[in-house]
């Protein structure tokens, strides 16, 4: 019988995404001295992390290291969630080395990493690595190892140590204790998140004063809007102008939008949070897997990239109905879920629909009945259901040569942003937390919050008569009245509260 011998086994920590959700990844190299020489992986590996064995075979013979020439095994638990890219190459090449005895110390057990390797033992940055932190944290280990680039997008989430590695080299000596890699100090985040971005001004658009109303209230209660008008009449002006009106991301926000960036390996280099409010305009050729999400191995799609922000989609009647439609369940529980047939993964989805769009595919207002026949059928590409999401709809007038020519600006920017502010503020006071704003109020919050005297409930009676509006209309006129409330310093809802919520669902009968 042949002499048995003891195999050799190490287990590395990092981290799988399930959506944008992190888990823990065990990263088990098995180095067998017996058997012919064969790699395998397993753990439901995609293309990319098939190919991580090349990759880390040459980078650690380049950086001066043995590489095993023997029957290895790689193993990345848990084995039912699919494991993709090409994060697993830097775990795998340090699970190699401490299987081989090059890296002595266990160190490595109160460490996660992930990274990239290039053929001469660079590490390149990887997508998810915030994701990595906040696992992390969770877990309670002393810190992260990830690229450089990286590194200071993991420092946002605070509480941990985060070490910048460069190269495969630098840190087998870090692990080995000869090399010293200071971890970065934590990000402060509150000089990032009060900095607003580049937007329009609501002063640079002339007229449309009873628009840029509209426009404060949907930015004050976080309501979503539509706005309909002939061409050239400043709708598109204003929807780049209304996310400089809203209130800076609360550093839970920024946590949560620099995540879902994360995932998919869009936050930009060097940065540490998406400080600012997403903006997403997806073109109208878009697919429903663009815009909601989804794919073999599901990624967010540009609703999840507007959490927290604001999702533009200029001349709304000519995306397709099937991507419309789609945008009920987000505009309903602030989440998309794509379901599969080996899961169901949530992803989020909290975002202020802004819509705009012409009476007319020609884009002029109509003047006959030839005319109105065409924007009835021009509307009818948007269903109901979807208008009766869309909190407020507005109608944009074209502008008179008067207003066009005068001098003076309107309301700016500045002054609607400081009464956003004061409302949201209220809001904050009293519907529990900065994540609840007026929109997100249940109809039972609203019957406590949102209560209506005699002479209110008669009018709003009458409305929903007359205009046959729904069940869901009703919620929502009561939500954006208690948000023009808000903005009046009002405690209780008054009866113009109401009528002037009222004519904000005008489009309900025309659709």
């Amino acid at each position: 019988m042949g002499r048995y011998t003891q195999p050799m086994l190490a287990q590395v920590h990092s981290f799988v995404l399930q959506g944008i959700d992190p888990l823990a990844c065990e990263v088990e190299v098995d180095v067998a001295e017996q058997g012919l020489p064969k790699t395998t992986i397993v753990g439901l590996p995609d293309a990319a992390v098939k190919e991580s064995i090349e990759r880390t075979r040459s980078a650690i013979i380049n950086s001066g290291y043995p590489f095993p020439m023997s029957r290895l095994l790689v193993n990345l638990a848990p084995a039912d969630i699919r494991k993709e890219g090409p994060i697993f190459d830097l775990p795998i090449a340090l699970g190699l080395l401490l299987a081989e005895q090059v890296i002595q110390t266990q160190r490595h057990k109160r460490l996660l990493f992930a990274g990239e390797l290039a053929l001469d033992g660079r590490v390149r940055p990887v997508s998810g690595v915030i994701n990595l932190a906040i696992l992390c944290k969770n877990l309670g280990l002393e810190g992260v190892v990830v690229p450089v680039e990286n590194a200071s997008e993991a420092s946002a989430v605070g509480g941990i140590e985060v070490y910048p590695a460069d190269t495969l080299a630098s840190v087998v000596a870090f692990l080995n204790n000869q090399h010293m890699i200071e971890p970065l100090p934590e990000v402060d985040t509150d000089d990032l998140l009060n900095s607003n971005g580049v937007y329009a001004d609501f002063a640079d658009v002339r007229g449309q004063e009873a628009v840029k109303r509209a426009m404060l209230i949907a930015a004050s209660g976080a309501h979503n809007v539509l706005m309909i008008g002939p061409a050239g009449t400043g709708k598109t002006m204003m929807a780049k102008a209304l996310p400089g009106i809203l209130p800076p991301l609360s550093r839970e926000e920024a946590l949560d939008v620099t995540r879902i960036y994360s995932s998919v390996g869009q936050v930009p280099k060097g940065q540490s949070l998406i400080a600012a409010r997403p903006v997403r305009a997806p073109h109208h050729t878009a697919s429903s897997v663009a815009v909601v999400g989804g794919g073999m191995i599901p990624r967010p799609g540009e609703v999840s990239l507007a959490h927290h922000g604001v999702l533009f989609l200029d001349e709304m009647p000519e995306f397709s109905r099937a991507v419309l439609e789609t945008l009920r369940q987000p505009l309903e529980d602030s989440h998309v879920t794509i379901a599969r047939a080996h899961s169901s993964i949530r992803f989020p989805a909290s975002f202020m629909l802004v819509a705009a769009m012409n009476p007319t595919p020609k884009g002029a207002a109509p003047n006959d009945e030839t005319s109105q026949r065409q924007m009835d059928r021009y509307l009818s590409r948007i269903s109901g259901p979807l208008i009766d999401r869309v909190d407020i709809h507005v109608e944009v007038p074209a502008v008179p040569y008067q207003q066009l020519t005068d001098q003076r600006n309107g309301t700016s920017s500045a002054t609607m942003r400081e009464q956003v502010v004061t409302s949201r503020k209220t809001q904050t006071d009293r519907n529990g937390g900065p994540l609840r704003p007026n929109s997100t109020l249940t109809g039972r919050e609203l019957d406590k919050l949102a209560t209506l005297d005699t002479q209110s409930q008669s009018l709003l009676k009458q409305a929903m008569t007359e205009l046959g509006l729904s069940a869901r209309a009703y919620d929502k006129i009561r939500r954006v009245a208690r948000t023009i409330a808000d903005l009046d310093g009002a405690d209780s809802i008054q009866t113009h509260h109401i009528a002037e919520a009222v004519q904000y669902r005008l489009l309900d009968r025309q659709v």
